[in-house]
């Protein structure tokens, strides 16, 4: 069986950097946007649950294809081996997680 490539994809979403492993990226039909299809997310169930996975998942879990504005995209990186998710505040770099979204009056001004 011929090995798929693999790409991590790094880029700028809500004021936060995420990174998503895919097997497609191209130039997207659309102008000005890179196309991103088949994401990858972790198969292992256990115990242990990344927060981090779980909550890019939920996003993009049913996505076929992400068309990714070309200047929200920071890096594109065929690698070979997938490593576990991130997601960083764009500004820090700093690791963010947040797993459930916090109703407005819980919010810190």
């Amino acid at each position: 069986m011929k090995n798929k490539k693999l790409f991590k994809i790094t880029f700028l979403d809500q004021g936060k950097t995420l990174e998503l492993y895919a097997r497609h990226v191209a130039s997207s039909a659309l102008w000005g946007f890179t196309e991103v299809g088949d994401i990858v997310f972790d198969q292992q169930e256990g115990l242990v649950i990344d927060p981090t996975e779980v909550r890019l998942r939920e996003e993009f879990g049913n996505t076929r294809v992400l068309h990714l504005p070309i200047q929200c995209i920071v890096r594109v990186e065929e690698v070979q081996k997938r490593e576990p998710l991130v997601i960083r505040d764009a500004v820090s770099g700093e690791r963010v997680v947040t797993p459930f979204p916090l109703a407005p009056s819980l919010r810190k001004p």
